[in-house]
């Protein structure tokens, strides 16, 4: 028995052991373990640090908790962990604006899986380590200043299914292994905008078939699309726009793509089949892409004949661009059978026969572009049955005949362009029903009669009318007054006889207006001098007389004049707006004299005896004339100007007086800081009123907005909507104001005096009023303008879309900070929408009948209709930057160009620009710009840092940040907010010494952005 229970006892003590030494043994194992764990999160700590050190700038704080002890890496910004190992896997940083190298050391984060740092001012190589980062799904460094060659071992990376490197620096060819790595996941990849070479790296060996997306525009690829692509079967974006590209139209290829819905192959150097000759192959191989939304095909000179294979293409195609190639031939009638098609653009090839009236059928047509062929016959008048169509371009053709009377079915139509035809009969009157028509020109043509008044009296003309070169005949009508929104009227080159009515001065947007080569007669009438936006005036080779009006010498906006060839007489001085023009603009006047360069002297008159008969009369006079003159002709100014009634002193409304905490100053006041709201006191008008300065008794410099009384039943809630906005807002690049006068009879706002004035008079000085900005001064205008629209759209307790963003109403003060003024016509959103979001143009209070904006500032949704939107704000701001570079008021390339300056922009972008850069350069570089003192330091400091070739790039990236928010979706254009971000990232890098010497040359894409896809795009 004893040996039995020692037996057990050493069994027992057996157990006990190995229980013992398993448990010391897991113990060991979990010792071991998060041993190794910990040490691979010193390990993620630890690159992410030496990560930081590379960064330069930080200028929103976005790392500040990486700073901080104690706080524990998974907390750090942008770093998402994952939960049961607290490994990084994720790196977030976009849009951060910061600047510096990305190190190397961050391919130790052997467990990341999304990398984005995209949206900053990253310069330098992107480092071949990142290719260690074997778990790596997601890699975006779009938006940087990154060079250099994309390293070949970013295809060891066997998980990415997401890749985007675009708008930046890099060149050379795009390696094999990142298209052929054995990977099959790629689905997104983006390399657009860059200075990438060579050919596509696909070949037969790679299988990317789960590609969804293949950005690769705007590069300088070569060679032809490479058959492999093929196997991308569930393709839905092709973008190889702007490349130079080569080879047959890729119809074997497309036939693969069951799924796609974009395709982008303008502006490369395709050919069609069969030598140049067929397109039917290409177009057969699109027929059953039922999900196929837009096809541009673009500026390739590509030839053949269109037949009725174009009416095989996919029903659901939207758009289609086939402009600016060699097709000839006619327009099929099978065309018809695209039934949803929105924009049908044909201009610019070599097309022949007349226009098919199954084009009616087409019902959706928005716009149709069909300029500069050879096409012939009548107009259909079935056109007219459009009844969604807003532009219309016929130009540039043999058509004849007259202009359909149907065009007055049309209630959308924005733009008729039937210039440089042969049409003929007149001009029907029933044009004058168009009622939403801001362009039409006819110019060009055999038309004859008289101009209908149905049609001079087109109020919605907001851009331009030109009748030029034709055989009208009769007088200019009154009713041509009643354009008070066009810019521009040309009537030249006809047979119009009788005088010129005075009342044109009623059209107060009119810049540009051209009589020349008619049989007009009289005298120049006093008021056109008077139009506050007048720029350029053709009178010449008419039977004009009398004096030229003294008024358009005054004039501070004329700055082009042709007086030749009339029988005016006087004398011509050449002071104030004529100190710039010779004789060549007096040219056949033999009655004229002055002191003009090249013109006869006046003789003098001895008038010395009349002068002493008149002093004892004055002098007698003078008490009188002071007293009665002073009161009755200072009233009638008053009264004329202001329709002021009462002489009292005027308060704020007691309910506002309540609202705000502002100095209280009466009408007197003003009266007595501004002169009497004298002419030497006006700084601005404009269709609600004038601006006047003035200083008030405690030296307080203000400038005063009275509003036109006239059009104070019009206008009452524009002025209450801009007090409501300025009461509400605050922000550094916003105008503040001091106080309001309101009452039935008078309204005016009070705000401070900007001493540098507004953009527009720096933009333009005239008479050497002020002095050129150079580019670090426009790039913190832009900065500081886009940070005051961010806060309207965003963060402001009245979410505001400004509706009027211009260089006029952009002010400058004492350190040339820009601050957004004149809210007149501005949308106030209530506080709690998002701007984003479909209904970011819910108003809660009207402009109805109000121009919303600008003339070539305004977003083209508002031509067609659609609400005021944070949208069109930022195309305003768009037109504002490329104004600014090129130099180009966007209201003069309209009437020179024909084009919106977006357009015209575009057209040149990106090879043919060299001339618009070289331009700016010269006129914004500081060896060639005047500046305040504080400005042109900083522009030396800059200047003695960069070198010729980061001048060009900084512009350039302003012509792209112009490109992208004018671009015509709405949708596709970036938010204020983001805006704000770029420009604010480009300020920071211009003011950042540790990166004078690098390139500049982050680049935004033009053209449409896309839709998500499996959240690949969910950023």
């Amino acid at each position: 028995m004893s040996t039995i229970i020692g037996a057990k006892r050493t069994f027992t003590y057996f157990k006990t052991a190995v229980r013992f030494s398993m448990f010391a043994l897991i113990l060991c194992l979990a010792i071991n373990v998060d041993g190794e764990e910990s040490a691979h999160q010193v390990n993620d700590e630890s690159s992410l640090r030496s990560f930081m050190r590379g960064i330069v700038s930080d200028p929103h704080n976005a790392l500040e908790s990486w700073k901080s002890p104690g706080v524990h890496v998974c907390n750090w910004s942008g770093i998402r962990c994952n939960n049961a190992s607290d490994r990084v896997i994720e790196i977030d940083l976009s849009g951060k604006s910061l600047a510096g190298t990305i190190s190397p050391a961050i391919s130790n984060l052997s467990s990341l899986r999304i990398l984005d740092l995209s949206q900053n001012s990253f310069v330098g190589h992107i480092p071949k380590e990142l290719g260690f980062l074997t778990q790596l799904g997601q890699l975006s460094l779009s938006w940087n200043f990154l060079q250099g060659k994309i390293p070949p071992e970013l295809g060891s990376l066997h998980n990415l299914y997401y890749l985007d490197m675009e708008s930046n620096q890099l060149e050379g060819e795009i390696p094999s292994s990142l298209f052929c790595n054995g990977s099959h996941s790629l689905r997104y990849i983006d390399l657009s905008n860059n200075s990438l070479e060579g050919e596509i790296p696909l070949s037969n060996q790679c299988m990317l078939q789960e590609l969804r997306f293949l950005l690769l525009w705007s590069n300088h690829l070569v060679g032809q699309v490479p058959l492999a692509l093929a196997n991308s079967t569930k393709l839905k974006w092709l973008d190889l726009e702007s490349n130079t590209l080569s080879g047959e139209l890729p119809y074997e290829i497309a036939l693969k793509w069951p799924q796609l819905q974009f395709l982008y192959l303008s502006y490369n150097d395709f050919v069609s089949h069969d030598g140049n000759t067929n397109l039917d192959p290409f177009f057969a191989s699109l027929k059953n892409l039922s999900n196929l939304q837009e096809l541009e095909l673009a500026g390739n000179h590509f030839g053949g004949k269109l037949t009725h294979t174009i009416g095989d293409l996919p029903v659901s195609l939207v758009q289609l661009h086939l402009d600016d190639n060699l097709i000839y031939g006619s327009i099929p009638p099978h065309i018809a059978n695209l039934v949803n098609l929105t924009l049908l653009n044909f201009s610019s090839n070599l097309l022949n026969g007349s226009i098919p009236p199954s084009l009616c059928k087409m019902g959706n047509l928005e716009r149709i572009y069909l300029s500069n062929n050879s096409l012939s016959g009548e107009i259909p008048s079935a056109l007219g049955d459009i009844q969604h169509l807003g532009l219309l371009d016929l130009s540039r053709n043999k058509l004849s005949g007259s202009i359909p009377d149907s065009f007055a079915n049309l209630p959308q139509l924005r733009r008729l362009l039937l210039y440089e035809n042969q049409l003929s009969g007149t001009i029907p009157p029933s044009l004058g029903k168009c009622d939403n028509l801001e362009i039409l020109d006819l110019s060009h043509n055999r038309i004859s009669g008289v101009i209908p008044t149905e049609v001079a009296a087109l109020t919605s003309l907001k851009l331009y009318l030109n009748l030029s070169s034709n055989d009208l005949n009769g007088p200019l009508p009154l009713e041509l007054s009643k354009m008070d929104m066009v810019l521009a009227i040309d009537l030249s080159n006809n047979n119009l006889s009788g005088r010129i009515p005075p009342q044109l001065e009623s059209c107060i947007a009119l810049e540009y207006l051209n009589l020349s080569g008619n049989s007009l007669e009289g005298p120049l009438p006093f008021s056109l001098g008077q139009l506050p936006y007048i720029k350029a005036l053709d009178v010449s080779s008419n039977g004009l007389t009398g004096e030229i009006p003294e008024s358009l010498q005054l004039s501070s906006t004329l700055k082009k004049f042709n007086f030749s060839f009339n029988k005016f007489s006087g004398n011509v001085s050449n002071k104030g707006a004529f100190s710039s023009l010779d004789i060549n603009s007096f040219l056949g006047n033999d009655a004229l004299c002055g002191s003009i360069k090249g013109m006869s002297s006046c003789h003098k008159k001895h008038t010395y005896h009349l002068i002493l008969l008149l002093i004892p009369v004055l002098l007698f006079a003078t008490p009188l004339v002071c007293m009665f003159g002073y009161r009755l002709g200072h009233k009638a100014k008053i009264q004329r100007r202001l329709a002021i009634v009462s002489r009292n002193d005027f308060d704020d409304d007691e309910e506002e007086t309540k609202e705000l905490m502002y100095p209280r100053i009466s009408y007197r006041q003003l009266i007595e800081a501004t002169g009497g709201f004298s002419a030497s006191s006006l700084i601005g008008s404009g269709r609600f009123g004038h601006v006047y300065k003035g200083v008030l008794r405690d030296n307080t410099r203000i400038a005063v907005k009275v509003l036109d009384a006239t059009t104070a039943s019009e206008i009452s809630g524009s002025f209450r909507r801009e007090f409501q906005i300025l009461k509400r807002t605050r922000h550094r690049n916003l105008i503040r104001i001091i106080t309001i006068c309101s009452k039935p009879e008078f309204k005016a706002l009070v705000l401070p005096l900007m001493p540098n004035g507004s953009l527009e008079r720096h933009l333009y000085p005239s008479h050497g009023l002020s002095q050129r900005l150079d580019l670090v001064q426009i790039v913190r205008i832009c900065s500081d303008v886009a940070e005051g629209m961010a806060y309207l759209h965003h963060y402001s307790p009245v979410r505001v879309v400004h509706c009027d963003l211009k260089p006029s109403n952009i002010l400058l003060d004492d350190d040339m900070t820009a601050l957004v003024t004149d809210f007149g016509i501005s949308r106030l959103v209530k506080g709690d929408e998002s701007m984003s979001s479909s209904n970011s143009s819910a108003s809660l209070s009207s402009t109805h009948g109000l121009l919303c904006g600008s003339v070539g500032y305004i977003a083209p949704e508002y031509g067609m209709g659609k609400q005021a939107s944070s949208h069109g704000d930022v195309y305003s701001f768009g037109v504002l930057v490329l104004e600014i570079v090129t130099g180009r008021p966007p209201t003069d390339v309209l009437v020179h160009e024909g084009s919106s300056l977006h357009e015209w922009v575009k057209r040149q972008y990106p090879y043919k620009l060299d001339n618009v850069v070289q331009q700016a350069l010269q006129r914004l570089s500081p060896s060639s710009s005047s500046s305040s003192s504080s400005s042109s330091s900083r522009s030396r400091k800059y200047d003695d840092k960069c070198d010729h070739k980061m001048w060009e790039d900084v512009i350039l990236e302003l012509i792209e940040m112009g490109l992208l928010c004018t671009q015509h979706n709405p949708m596709t254009r970036p938010s204020m907010l983001d805006v704000a971000q770029e420009m604010g990232r480009l300020k920071d890098y211009l003011c950042n010494s540790s990166f004078g010497d690098e390139a500049l040359n982050y680049s935004i894409k033009l053209g449409d952005s896309f839709s998500s896809e499996d959240n690949l795009v969910q950023k």
